[in-house]
């Protein structure tokens, strides 16, 4: 699998990035899933101990015969994306702009395990919300990380990656894009994370909204609406 970027990986540039998985590795990952030796497991255990064996061999089938790859791949590449250097760590991000004049900025944080992918159906709605039957002053600009370890952002370099840090570099993402303002939204572990950000200077996050409670961290400075779909 390549992952293009336009530099080298120096911090505080912006790189857009590209994936490109080549036919002999995917033919190459059909064949090691083929060849897997599977073990033994205690009759009867069921999940008690881990997924079944016939849960994963299912799982392992769909992967060799079904899943498509490149279907994927091109549909992660139709979003702009870009990686970026912080604290260290190469991030890798969505960033979706609206053509709306007066859009908020939006970052959306994933939690775990997840990655960016499911975000990718509110694009739409979230960045052209006049053409699903909503109110062009809903738009929003959208910011959607891999957090620093996870996905395309690849493995970190050190430890201590705590969600205080996370938010940390999250936020400096948002400065380097340019947005002074902008609300964040996380579930899971991106609610840990999105409630650091927003006990950030005044000046960073100006709305908080955590999936993870059944509770909304707000402060003052967001104008718009945010909806919450669960």
């Amino acid at each position: 699998m390549k992952m293009f970027a336009s530099s080298p990986t120096n911090p505080g540039t912006i790189r857009p990035f590209r994936l490109e998985t080549t036919p002999a590795e995917l033919q190459d990952l059909k064949q090691r899933l083929s060849m897997t030796r599977w073990p033994d497991e205690l009759p009867g255990a069921g999940w008690n101990y881990g997924a079944p064996l016939s849960f994963v061999k299912d799982m392992a089938a769909y992967w060799e015969q079904s899943f498509d790859w490149t279907k994927q791949e091109q549909r992660l590449n139709s979003y702009p994306q870009c990686t970026t250097t912080i604290d260290g760590a190469n991030i890798h991000f969505f960033h979706i702009r609206s053509s709306e004049p007066g859009a908020v900025p939006l970052m959306l944080i994933h939690g775990w395990p997840s990655s960016p992918v499911e975000f990718l159906e509110l694009v739409g709605p979230l960045t052209d919300p006049t053409s699903y039957g909503g109110d062009a002053a809903d738009a929003f600009h959208l910011v959607i990380p891999s957090l620093p370890g996870f996905g395309l952002s690849g493995p970190t370099t050190d430890t201590g990656w705590s969600p205080s840090r996370a938010a940390q570099a999250l936020d400096a993402l948002m400065t380097l894009l340019g947005y002074e303002q902008y609300g964040v939204q996380g579930g899971d572990m991106g609610a840990m994370i999105d409630r650091k950000s927003a006990a950030s200077p005044p000046a960073a996050s100006s709305g908080c909204m955590s999936t993870r409670r059944p509770w909304a961290l707000c402060r003052s400075g967001l104008s718009k609406t945010m909806y919450l779909h669960r």
